[in-house]
């Protein structure tokens, strides 16, 4: 549809009135969008995948896998555990399904470690321990780095040590696909454990720069047309990706206007006042998620572990299942460049409307 007709079809879609409120029209309701596609008819749609509570111990890794492949994910955020779990399928270690009312004093005694139903031997641990200081001595890198830096050169390492576990860990298939991956507490797991470690014992100058997250997903979400998130569970990684639009309004002074998709699976509710439970609505108070969308935001109130292998296939099995690759984890600086251009340029003009 050309411009002219395209103008002409929404001014007559303005004058259009939602029957139970006249005073509005239904594009004031949001009940219709634009989507801005390329040439092949794909939305330009920078999609987050959010994934907090012990998934990758439970099994889900291949679905985040299947899903980075399709190009359906475009950048994620976990919490640190995932990642370190995740480790466990990339180096061939087993995990065994067992019960969550077993003797847990008889499970330490016996060294063996319970994540709800899932048990594994504490050598598991010991070992995993070992390959990720292993591999941060060979890496070599003596600089603050950002999480999705260092999950991308340890992807790398996997894929080159253990080039068949790329079907089934979240990192390789990460790296292979050029997804970056960020923790947003990355102290708060095994992985982060062992960075400290080497600093310590090693001397080492290696260190995680929470700054150049941040910036990084703020330029992530100024380089998206449209932005989308699909949040599981909910905890530091649903905000921290969340916080973006707000980073970039409230501090940077760019106005983007909140995300554009937004769909979570948690089991928390809205009643306890916790993050996991904060609704849509909510977030739309905080400039986060675009008040336009409102009506088409999706909050599901079942278990992760079954509600994402549903959504899932849903997506595999859709007509748009697929899209190409964008690869961002090589555009981090470039990205972060354009940030920091249009930031400044927004500085300078608030400081010529003060005088």
């Amino acid at each position: 549809m050309s411009g002219s007709r395209l103008a002409d079809a929404w001014s007559a879609l303005a004058s259009v009135p939602d029957p139970e409120i006249p005073v509005l029209s239904i594009i004031d309701l949001g009940m219709l969008r634009q989507a801005e596609v390329d040439a092949t008819g794909t939305a330009r749609i920078l999609i987050a995948l959010t994934v907090a509570g012990a998934l990758t111990p439970a099994g889900l890794g291949g679905c985040m896998v299947e899903l980075m492949e399709r190009g359906l994910v475009d950048f994620l955020i976990s919490t640190g555990a995932n990642l370190y779990h995740d480790l466990h399928y990339a180096l061939n270690f087993t995990l065994h399904r067992g019960s969550p009312f077993v003797n847990d004093v008889e499970l330490f005694e016996e060294g063996v470690i319970r994540i709800y139903d899932v048990l594994f031997p504490a050598t598991v641990l010991l070992e995993t321990d070992a390959y990720i200081r292993d591999f941060l001595v060979r890496w070599g890198v003596d600089r603050p780095v950002s999480t999705a830096e260092l999950h991308f050169a340890l992807g790398q390492d996997l894929l080159v040590s253990h080039p068949e576990c790329r079907e089934h860990s979240v990192l390789a298939a990460a790296a292979a696909c050029g997804v970056p991956i960020y923790t947003s507490s990355p102290g708060d797991s095994s992985i982060g454990m062992n960075v400290a470690f080497h600093e310590l014992m090693n001397d080492s100058g290696l260190m995680i720069d929470p700054n150049k997250d941040v910036n990084e997903i703020c330029a992530f979400i100024l380089a998206g047309k449209k932005n989308g998130c699909v949040i599981l569970g909910g905890g530091s990684p649903k905000n921290f990706y969340l916080q973006g639009q707000p980073t970039l309004w409230e501090v940077y002074g760019i106005p983007k206007g909140g995300n554009d998709y937004f769909i979570q699976i948690t089991t928390d509710q809205v009643v306890w006042g916790g993050l996991s439970g904060a609704t849509p609505a909510e977030a739309v108070s905080w400039g986060k998620v675009n008040p336009g969308v409102l009506p088409d935001t999706a909050v599901a109130y079942v278990d992760s572990t079954i509600g994402f292998p549903l959504f899932c296939e849903y997506v595999v099995g859709s007509p748009r299942g697929r899209r190409p690759l964008k690869q961002l984890v090589h555009k981090r600086d470039q990205l972060v460049a354009a940030l920091r251009k249009q930031a400044k340029e927004s500085v300078e003009s608030r400081a010529e409307t003060r005088k």
